[in-house]
């Protein structure tokens, strides 16, 4: 095959998954031969006899935290709740991305298939946008996911959270509470829990921007000086992602992606953090995240109780819609 229609195959994979790779100085041009090998499996996908949860919304919240701004959310509810017991809780970042259908997460069908199978505890899912400012409809994700301040957290755990608390039986259990993002959103997922260990001990990231947008290099040396907070965290990122180049050829280990994100990784494992990690092949996009999600999910879910009981039959069971 020539290389002009390799290039035209990869453009039209790109338009079937979703979002083509982001570019920046210091990654490779055009479309990823690397994101080409990081497809989804049959976790990700709709599976014949698994009772599919609801999407509710969009809902409005008003934002006190950063006053003239809304942001808006969706839940998911799995179909076996009932609202009889707590449920575990999951909220993700820049929750439409994770919700496309034809996306690259479909974190429905994640949830779906591992509650069913009992790989994750039944949970509620809050998949919450970016604010954008209710007069001119401009967003403000960088403003709130790369700053270095419990300001967004003040979004989800005193705005967002007393919401799902009121619609829906939840644990008040920080260890059954997890946060998901990519990108911006993956630094601010870890600022919350960073924040809010009272709230969130669990943490998935992916191309996590712990460089300087604003600031976020300088997490490694804030863990080493800090004591070791109740957080266990995924992080995937790839050696293609933006590594600190710019187009003169100029290195900047501020602005070197990857490499920040190994710094990160070291430190937390240095200071004793339940930390797990996978670096992959590629570049600043959804792909290696996404075909991860699932065995991402089960990890960091892992120490859901379970029974030993040979003759427990629930715990052998698939979970079934009530």
């Amino acid at each position: 095959m020539s290389r002009r229609k390799s290039v035209l195959v990869l453009l039209l994979l790109a338009g079937a998954w979703g979002s083509p790779a982001q570019r920046a100085p210091g990654g490779p041009a055009g479309p990823s031969e690397f994101d080409a090998f990081y497809t989804l499996g049959p976790d990700s996908l709709p599976r014949d006899g698994v009772p599919k949860g609801q999407i509710l919304g969009p809902f409005p919240l008003p934002s006190k935290a950063f006053p003239g701004v809304e942001h808006t959310y969706h839940v998911y509810v799995p179909a076996q709740y009932d609202g009889s017991r707590d449920m575990s809780l999951m909220v993700f970042n820049d929750g439409s991305v994770y919700l496309k259908a034809d996306g690259l997460y479909r974190a429905q069908n994640v949830l779906d298939n591992l509650i069913f199978r009992g790989d994750i505890p039944e949970m509620i899912g809050a998949f919450i946008d970016p604010g954008v400012v209710a007069a001119t409809k401009a967003s403000i994700r960088a403003e709130e996911y790369d700053t270095l301040s419990d300001r967004y957290s003040k979004v989800i755990v005193d705005e967002l959270m007393p919401v799902l608390y009121k619609d829906y039986k939840i644990s008040r259990d920080p260890d059954r509470h997890g946060f998901a993002g990519w990108s911006s959103g993956a630094i601010a997922a870890f600022t919350v829990a960073w924040e809010r260990p009272d709230q969130f001990h669990k943490v998935l990231n992916a191309i996590g921007t712990f460089v300087d947008l604003k600031g976020g290099y300088v997490y490694p040396e804030k863990i080493q000086a800090s004591e070791r907070k109740p957080i266990r965290i995924f992080m995937v990122d790839g050696r293609n992602d933006n590594r600190g180049l710019n187009d003169k050829g100029e290195y900047d280990p501020h602005r070197d992606w990857f490499m920040q994100n190994v710094r990160l990784k070291d430190a937390l494992t240095q200071k004793g953090y339940d930390v797990n990690y996978s670096w992959g092949m590629g570049v600043h996009s959804h792909n290696m995240g996404g075909a991860m999600l699932p065995e991402m999910m089960r990890w960091l879910w892992r120490d859901q109780p379970v029974s030993v009981d040979p003759h427990d039959m629930v715990e052998r069971s698939f979970r079934r819609k009530k």
